[in-house]
């Protein structure tokens, strides 16, 4: 259930109720969460079992970040994160989130020639592989450019 507050504003010539913008912050970091669970559970689709796995360095406020995004076959964002590392356990954690909020387990990830990605994908493929799990394991795709069409 979602429990978001109201602002009432009346009018200009009679009172307001004025809320500060610490207040709305706030609001944006506790509520945020609560939105982002029920858009998930109602309005998300299921993405497909073919994946892309792609990063880009982007610049965020004078600051350079990894931007790790997953889409799938219909160019549905799957999930993405921002990482101030390129390496295996960026790849692996990536991967474990992008699995965890879409619950779905992709059959083929297609990825550029990132060795962190690799790595990343066969760690994830080892755990399943000591589970027992030798029928989820992920085929890794590596052509160049494929991943960058969409």
């Amino acid at each position: 259930m979602l429990l978001i507050p109201s602002v009432i504003v009346i009018s200009k010539n009679s009172w307001q109720n004025v809320v500060d913008h610490s207040t709305i912050h706030r609001w944006v970091v506790k509520y945020a969460p609560q939105l982002e669970e029920h858009f998930n559970k109602c309005y998300k689709r299921q993405p497909c079992t073919s994946w892309c796995l792609d990063e880009t360095y982007i610049k965020i406020k004078g600051e350079w970040y990894y931007l790790y995004r997953a889409i799938d076959r219909h160019v549905d964002t799957v999930d993405f994160a921002l990482s101030e590392h390129r390496d295996e356990k960026t790849a692996y954690t990536f991967l474990k989130k992008a699995t965890g909020s879409s619950n779905v387990i992709p059959d083929k990830i297609v990825i550029d020639q990132s060795g962190a990605n690799t790595a990343g994908i066969t760690m994830f493929n080892y755990l399943f592989f000591t589970l027992g799990l030798w029928f989820l394991l992920i085929e890794i795709i590596q052509i160049k450019y494929l991943n960058n069409l969409y």
